[in-house]
């Protein structure tokens, strides 16, 4: 797909979105804080949506994006040991088409490259964010589109979660956690155009369920209580050696250990959330809010 951009086209662009049929499933993965897994749950969940077998072992393929958008951070491709020759920079500085730049895996995901100083995202030109439009609506052929976010409050963080069906906040049992989980469930509720039912959680490197059942009641409680925020529990991953041995081998802990706690977990969790229907469609976020964000206003 090519598309010649201008500045006049921005509304045409925003009406072939709307017309679009494209159903790609949103979902971001955020946290609080770095540290707590969010790149390698990122991953995983990714894996686990494209090669998520029924109850008669049969797998029922999905194709699925996983994009690095941790700007500044992009770490993604080092957890599956790959070098990519150019990324998302390229991209957003006009240099590559997206189509360029993704990568197929050997895990039946296709993936976005980040890299560092993607910061100048959230301060591209209106020229800038118009010449990436048509290589952005080439990713609407995916079932799901999983962005993996920056830690921590920042604008490009709130902008991702504008645009998912599903944002899903990584936290551990650590006090610093939940406390700086609490402050990005905040920072995003106060973006009033988020849809409350958007926000799940997931606990990672919890000892046992009961300690990740008492981190995320403590954050569903405070968050209905001081934010009005229903936060959904999706699950836990429990704390395991299998984890950073995955990481030094760089092969996803659901691939080198298939039948782990882990790995199991990860189905549930993965389960769960395809249960969960994505917002009514007349007011969903996805592709329509995506562009808005990139087109922007002068």
């Amino acid at each position: 797909m090519s598309v010649l951009l201008g500045p006049n086209q921005a509304e045409g662009l925003r009406r072939l979105v709307e017309n679009s049929s494209s159903r790609t499933r949103i979902i971001t993965v955020t946290s609080g804080k770095g540290g707590v897994g969010k790149s390698n749950f990122a991953l995983n969940l990714a894996i686990t949506l494209a090669n998520l077998k029924d109850k008669n072992n049969y797998s029922h393929p999905k194709k699925v994006i996983l994009m690095d958008a941790d700007l500044g951070l992009a770490n993604i491709n080092i957890l599956i040991g790959l070098i990519p020759k150019s990324n998302l920079y390229h991209v957003l500085k006009g240099q590559k088409k997206l189509n360029e730049i993704i990568i197929p895996t050997n895990y039946g995901v296709d993936l976005i490259a980040g890299a560092s100083g993607l910061s100048q995202l959230a301060n591209l030109s209106k020229e800038e964010r118009l010449s990436i439009i048509s290589s952005i609506l080439e990713l609407s052929y995916a079932d799901f589109l999983v962005i993996d976010t920056g830690a921590g409050v920042s604008s490009n963080v709130t902008h991702f979660a504008t645009i998912a069906h599903e944002t899903i906040i990584i936290t551990t049992p650590e006090p610093t956690a939940i406390t700086d989980a609490y402050g990005i469930i905040k920072s995003i509720s106060l973006d009033h155009s988020i849809q409350p039912s958007v926000l799940k959680l997931v606990v990672n490197r919890a000892h046992s369920q009961s300690e990740a059942e008492k981190v995320a009641g403590k954050l569903i409680s405070i968050s209905k209580q001081f934010l009005n925020v229903n936060l959904e529990p999706l699950g836990y991953i429990p704390d395991s050696p299998l984890i950073p041995t995955a990481v030094r081998k760089q092969i996803p802990f659901c691939v080198l250990q298939p039948s782990s706690a882990p790995t199991q977990s990860m189905e549930q969790i993965t389960r769960k959330l395809l249960n969960i229907a994505p917002s009514d469609q007349q007011n969903a976020p996805g592709w329509k809010k995506f562009l808005d964000y990139l087109i922007g206003n002068d």
